[in-house]
């Protein structure tokens, strides 16, 4: 008989909510994933560096300085200690940059009750090791099942309490199969589902976290080329070859097609490349208006992710020899001092090929020299 995939009962379980979770992290999305959790029913208790910030969530129920003017939950408690944070949590979210996820990690595992299961919340590929962020947690944190949660999601309008949808991915273990109302990806996403905040529920990290470092990438070419005059024909082609740069990496490590077709891949993709609220579509804007990366953002020291992520993720998918032109376009802009027009000329100028990778076609471009010279004046 053939073998059917894990597809769990067809009828509504009643999964349990955790009762206290810790999140790690008081930025904007650490602040939004708090807000939901407390809104929720969940007692919830918010670490975050910043004394300042801590004491404004207390006294006034506002992220002044991350989600201003947004009301929260009376019943969210900030904390400056992570002991306290995580004492007696049965879940714990971990919401920091990525670039900060391994040191951060690290020092949950000194404090964090033992076995709890722990989500990443933060997007990317890990520049000195090609590790996914899950899998950065999890050297750090042995004795936990590690998981993350992804998807479409601007902090503020979650905040805010608009209807918004996200994937939380868990592996899942035999035990979880049997009984998967018990599994820490259900379990969080009943502690996270809000009349507005509707968790789904995953067991594909690859797949989840790949669409969620590389829409970074695509986001920031969108933004070139819309900072630099182009509209809606360009940032779909982008936005739709970028998805298949995305399908091709998860594939490699053996993640599925269809989740990045879900709302961490293609989702999540689709709203990181539409709005400049999008830090990574916001510089790609100006870096297409030739605005020197320096002078971005009025030369504030904006962290944006995705000049990390194409790096790492450009630098791991040539190790599985899987090509992907948008993303190494984005880095030799960023990385490597190539020029934009002349960049993005040869990525429109490459050979043409056939869309379903099977037919395994390629053809000179006919109209090569001409498309370089159409990128030259709009760039000059």
């Amino acid at each position: 008989m053939k073998h059917q995939p894990f597809r769990g009962d067809p009828r509504p379980s009643h999964s349990h909510a955790y009762d206290k979770v810790a999140v790690i992290g008081a930025g904007s999305w650490g602040t939004a994933l708090a807000a939901t959790l407390a809104r929720a029913g969940v007692a919830t208790r918010i670490w975050g560096r910043d004394g300042e910030v801590v004491d404004t969530i207390n006294r006034r129920s506002e992220n002044a300085r991350h989600l201003p003017t947004i009301a929260l939950p009376p019943r969210l408690r900030a904390v400056h200690d992570l002991s306290s944070a995580l004492q007696g949590a049965e879940a714990a979210l971990i919401v920091v940059p990525s670039g900060s996820i391994r040191t951060v990690a690290r020092q949950v595992a000194e404090h964090a009750p033992k076995g709890i299961p722990i989500a990443v919340c933060a997007k990317g590929i890990e520049a000195e090791t090609g590790l996914l962020m899950t899998q950065v947690a999890e050297e750090e944190l042995p004795g936990h099942v590690v998981g993350c949660v992804s998807g479409p999601t601007f902090a503020r309008e979650t905040a805010m309490g608009h209807p918004t949808a996200a994937t939380v991915a868990f592996p899942f273990a035999y035990a979880d199969r049997l009984r998967p109302d018990d599994s820490p990806a259900a379990r969080l996403a009943m502690s996270l589902s809000t009349e507005s905040f509707r968790a789904y529920v995953s067991d594909d990290l690859v797949g989840v976290e790949i669409g969620g470092a590389v829409k970074n990438v695509i986001a920031i070419a969108c933004g070139m080329m819309t900072g630099a005059g182009f509209a809606e024909n360009t940032r779909a082609a982008l936005i739709t070859r970028g998805l298949d740069e995305m399908k091709s990496l998860a594939e490699a490590l053996g993640g599925r097609r269809e989740t990045v077709t879900g709302l961490s891949g293609i989702g999540d993709l689709t709203l990181t490349c539409s709005s400049p609220t999008s830090r990574n579509m916001a510089l790609g804007m100006q870096l297409g208006q030739r605005v020197p990366r320096e002078q971005c953002f009025d030369g504030k020291p904006v962290v944006v992710e995705g000049e990390a992520n194409a790096r790492s993720v450009t630098d791991l998918a040539r190790r599985l020899s899987v090509e992907m032109p948008i993303c190494e376009a984005v880095r030799a802009i960023l990385h490597d001092g190539a020029d934009l027009g002349t960049t993005f000329a040869a990525l429109w100028a490459r050979p043409i090929e056939a869309e379903p990778k099977a037919m395994d076609l390629s053809f000179s471009h006919p109209a090569s020299d001409s498309a370089i010279q159409q990128f030259a004046e709009r760039f000059s």
